[in-house]
């Protein structure tokens, strides 16, 4: 059983999510030992207690439960994987939970690989954005060992409200793409909807009142469609972070023979924002598509 006494967490990535939920476990008094490619970003969780770490081996060798969410696959695969990476430096019994938004092919690659060194790993991704981390209110979503999910789960609920064990390896991440799949539609309509009310001469800010609380209500549209109208584009989560999921979910649709219309279109609209230099935007930013 994972005790404050007997767990030393790491934290790997303290970006516009892992910095919130970081703290989460720092001000519930577990002893906690970051990295992140930027130290600066870092700087408020050293100054509350944190250990800072240069490498992720470093805090592999220090850590025995480790929370990573960076921002691509490739990056997942580097600190897992690597030389210097979290696997071929943990200690036996370690159990590493990866938060990133992820591929569901690589999280069972890793599973493989840390069991080989009797590590267990989880693929557990979140969905709530820069609000669920800060608030704790992410839905989390699991795959991997019921043994590793059951003793972590205390630790997960420290950082959201909704937590479900989906599945075997890489199920969490097949779910995250159900999830970023919805997202991507619904990011158009919402964008459509408030447009078309302005363009017919309507206050946008009376008619969300209207159609949140209906049948077209949305997390998007609550709390993203009063971003559009404040023209605030600051990233709760990065065009290029959602174009890289909507990449991830499309190879796998097609490994599965599957044809995603709606995704495609939404991947194609986002791309050209991101060439218009929309990248490090919100995705509320899509916006901007029929404004501009």
């Amino acid at each position: 059983m994972l005790t404050k006494e007997n767990t030393v967490i790491g934290f790997i990535g303290t970006g516009v999510m892992g910095k919130s939920m970081a703290e989460h476990l720092l001000k519930a008094g577990y002893p906690l030992v970051i990295y992140s490619r930027t130290k600066e970003k870092a700087n408020s969780l050293l100054e509350s207690g944190a250990k800072w770490a240069d490498t992720p081996k470093k805090v592999a060798e220090e850590a025995n439960v480790v929370f990573t969410i960076v921002g691509y696959p490739a990056d997942v695969e580097e600190v897992y994987l690597g030389e210097n990476g979290l696997i071929t430096n943990g200690k036996t019994g370690s159990i590493f939970i990866d938060m990133t938004t992820s591929s569901p092919t690589l999280a069972i690659k890793i599973h493989e690989e840390a069991k080989k060194n009797g590590i267990q790993t989880l693929d557990a991704p979140v969905s709530g954005g820069d609000i669920g981390a800060r608030n704790a209110t992410l839905s989390i979503m699991v795959g991997g060992e019921v043994e590793a999910f059951g003793a972590v789960q205390p630790l997960l609920e420290l950082l959201g409200s909704n937590i479900v064990h989906q599945g075997k390896p890489g199920a969490g991440q097949h779910t995250k793409m159900s999830n970023q799949i919805a997202i991507a539609t619904n990011m158009i309509g919402v964008c459509e909807a408030i447009i078309y009310a302005e363009k017919a001469g309507l206050d946008p800010e009376k008619v969300l009142k209207s159609i949140t609380s209906g049948a077209a209500g949305s997390w998007s549209l609550s709390n993203l469609a009063p971003r559009m109208l404040q023209g605030n584009f600051e990233p709760g989560f990065y065009i290029k972070h959602f174009i890289k999921d909507m990449k991830i979910a499309l190879d796998e649709a097609e490994q599965m023979g599957m044809e995603v219309p709606g995704l495609e279109l939404a991947k194609s609209l986002y791309s050209q924002l991101a060439e218009n230099g929309e990248e490090n935007s919100g995705t509320q930013a899509l916006y901007k598509y029929w404004k501009n």
